[in-house]
């Protein structure tokens, strides 16, 4: 009796961590419980214990409103969402910014990860050097990693045309955030 009791505990116990993990889990297809083909219209059932920033229930996206933030009840920024077409409830979601550290890929990278833990995980597709920051894009996920250019090499933070390569980058250089892309499907 008790082995059956403290099965049925396991039991219950595993089935509760995993849907926990899948509420924050990142794929090539979804962040969570968004996927490439969610609509606007339907952040509201999908983050009803989350509060949505700029959303009105009775016109789903404001005219001018750009990005769409998600904060949980605590008003810890979760994930900023971009429509695919603004003012469009029916659009879907294009791009997230995640902002959370709960949200983690299948190989545990987060907000909290470093370049190394990216490079371990991944094959990089391509880096961008840009003003302020470098991004680093994985295609197998659909992902593009921002690190800010202070956690390079001096002789490196200051000439835009110059090619960064993975080599170029610490280790340990951490990520600033980063976003999951739709927009090319």
């Amino acid at each position: 009796m008790n082995r059956l009791l403290l099965s049925l505990l396991i039991a219950i116990y595993a089935t509760s961590c995993n849907y926990e993990t899948k509420d924050f889990e990142i794929g090539k297809y979804h962040v969570g419980h968004l996927t490439d083909s969610t609509q606007v219209k339907d952040l509201k059932m999908i983050f009803s214990n989350d509060s949505i920033s700029h959303f009105d229930s009775d016109n789903a996206l404001s005219s001018n409103i750009k990005a769409i933030e998600i904060f949980d009840k605590q008003g810890n920024k979760l994930l900023v969402l971009s429509p695919r077409i603004f003012s469009d409830s029916t659009s879907v979601i294009s791009n997230v910014q995640i902002m959370d550290s709960r949200y983690k890929t299948k190989e545990n990278i987060s907000t909290l990860s470093t370049f190394k833990d990216i490079a371990d995980a991944y094959k990089i597709t391509r880096i961008n050097n840009l003003i302020n920051s470098i991004v680093v894009s994985v295609n197998t996920i659909n992902a593009a990693f921002t690190i800010d250019k202070k956690e390079l090499p001096a002789n490196l933070r200051f000439d835009r045309k110059l090619n960064i390569e993975a080599t170029h980058i610490p280790d340990n250089a951490k990520i600033k955030y980063f976003f999951v892309n739709w927009n090319n499907k």
